[in-house]
């Protein structure tokens, strides 16, 4: 039988407001999941939230109200944003939820072979939730460069996972492609971080230091720290270990994550699997940052963009198109208004939504609506769906591009409304032109196919028009002007 597919996001952390590298890991798991469900396979696809913490705690705290009643008003700020994107998630986890936190002390139990107790010193950053070792200290001056705040030294006694343990089976899994990383240079950065093998991780803190996440079973003393129970999420999200059809679905096909979670991803998370006695995940998925004009996004320059205002000013699917054309899938990408807008006006706006309406327009003129046979396209679609295979999305959209310019090339070339002049004077206008129209028409049909994973409100639009073999005019403007952010060049200058 085959395996029903499985795609996981990171669990974003609720104390802030989503951002637009999580909009990332969900646009990138809805393309997966829409292409994957078109082409016949049962998905799940979970997204989730992390809130657990000491973050939470102060947050909660400064408010006067309890941790959970925090997380209770800020998670729903994520699941809005999945909403508005049209992600078509399966499964939502709270690691607040009961299942969830019975789930993590049976793991806890279980890893047991592999926990011991003992002191720990080190490196700790506030903003990460996490330790950091001398070297890593080092190599950024002791200032975490993602918080821009210094590491603050910590000794406690806590629990330790033997992850050093699994080194030479995660380097093995790695080497023989048993679990990729792509890009496959985020593998080598990897693989070169444990040359000297994985350190043992510290998986509980004391209750003095951190009092708001789930009890260690048999210590009230310790709670387990947030990243043994955020990874788990993943897997108790799908029932394990008491609901079996967990086991339809594990091991995951592919998990989507950013770059700067990736040694928690390939290093933490394998080990416990490896320790349940688990299948490692087939592929991490790592994207890249999104830089703003070329400089890194901070809270603190106040460069941040929020996807919210993204959609509202300009619609779901150009936000979706953006991203998933102009952001490369695995590597760092750039967003400037200009640059967005420009892609909306002149990618979405006059080669796409044009396109359309100037098809739809000729069929309904010259031949009252009537398609005629419409032949299949002729445009190899390899390179589109290998792309697709290989997670490099914004390659396939470039793909179901070159085929939008090229059909509007053929129109400009084959010039209908020079053949249709033709129409009782030349036997062969009528024919050739009932060709010319329903070989467009056919194409924007594989277009729309195309285009469902990306822009799914587009695709169906196209669908609406063409399929019936009776085109339907569209209710206004595919993707009205819109120049917000940059100066309209139609403007009358005064």
């Amino acid at each position: 039988m085959e395996k029903k597919l499985y795609i996981a996001t990171a669990i974003p952390y609720v104390n802030g407001t989503p951002h637009i590298g999580n909009a990332l890991d969900y646009l990138l798991g809805d393309i997966w999941t829409r292409y994957q469900k078109q082409n016949g396979h049962d998905v799940r696809f979970q997204v989730g939230t992390d809130e657990h913490g000491n973050k939470i705690a102060a947050k909660a705290a400064e408010l006067g109200i309890t941790p959970k009643a925090y997380t209770d008003s800020t998670y729903v700020n994520f699941e809005n944003l999945m909403k508005k994107m049209m992600t078509s998630y399966t499964d939502f986890v709270r690691t607040t939820d009961d299942h969830h936190v019975a789930s993590v002390q049976y793991i806890w139990e279980t890893l047991k072979p592999y926990i011991y107790k003992g002191s720990y010193q080190g490196w700790y950053c506030v903003g990460h939730e996490a330790f950091f070792t001398d070297k890593e200290v080092q190599a950024t001056n002791g200032i975490c460069p993602d918080h821009q705040i210094p590491y603050q030294q910590v000794s406690e006694d806590n629990y330790f996972f033997k992850t050093s343990a699994f080194t030479d089976r995660i380097r093995l899994a790695l080497n023989d492609g048993t679990m990729q990383i792509l890009p496959e240079f985020r593998k080598l950065e990897f693989l070169d971080l444990i040359k000297d093998g994985l350190d043992d991780v510290s998986v509980s803190r004391p209750k003095k230091n951190l009092t708001w996440g789930i009890p260690v079973p048999g210590d009230p003393e310790q709670i387990m720290y947030v990243w043994l129970d955020a990874l788990a999420n993943y897997i108790t999200v799908l029932g394990y270990p008491d609901r079996p059809e967990w086991k339809e679905y594990w091991p995951a096909d592919v998990q989507v994550i950013g770059k700067d979670i990736l040694r928690f991803h390939a290093g933490i998370w394998p080990a416990m699997l490896l320790g349940l006695g688990l299948e490692l995940p087939k592929k991490l998925l790592v994207h890249g940052f999104v830089n703003i004009g070329g400089a890194k996004i901070s809270k603190t320059v106040g460069n941040v963009i929020d996807p919210n205002e993204i959609i509202d000013t300009y619609g779901l699917d150009a936000f979706r198109y953006f991203f998933s054309r102009h952001i490369p899938t695995l590597d760092d990408g750039d967003f400037t208004w200009e640059k967005f807008e420009n892609a909306y006006n002149n990618e979405l706006g006059n080669d796409l939504g044009n396109l359309i309406q100037r098809v739809a327009s000729m069929v309904l003129k010259y031949q009252a609506g009537v398609i005629g046979e419409t032949g299949q396209s002729e445009h190899d679609m390899t390179a589109y769906h290998a792309a697709m295979d290989g997670l490099e999305f914004n390659k396939a959209i470039d793909e179901v591009w070159n085929m939008v310019r090229s059909l509007n090339q053929y129109i400009d070339n084959v010039k209908p409304w020079e053949v249709a002049k033709g129409i009782g004077k030349d036997p062969e206008a009528e024919p050739h032109l009932a060709e010319i129209l329903s070989h467009c028409a056919g194409a924007l049909v594989q277009i729309g196919d195309l285009l469902i994973p990306f822009l799914p409100a587009t695709a169906a639009r196209i669908h609406e028009i063409f399929d019936s073999g009776v085109v339907k005019l569209p209710e206004g403007v595919l993707f009205p002007k819109v120049y917000v952010h940059t100066p309209d060049p139609h403007a009358s200058k005064a």
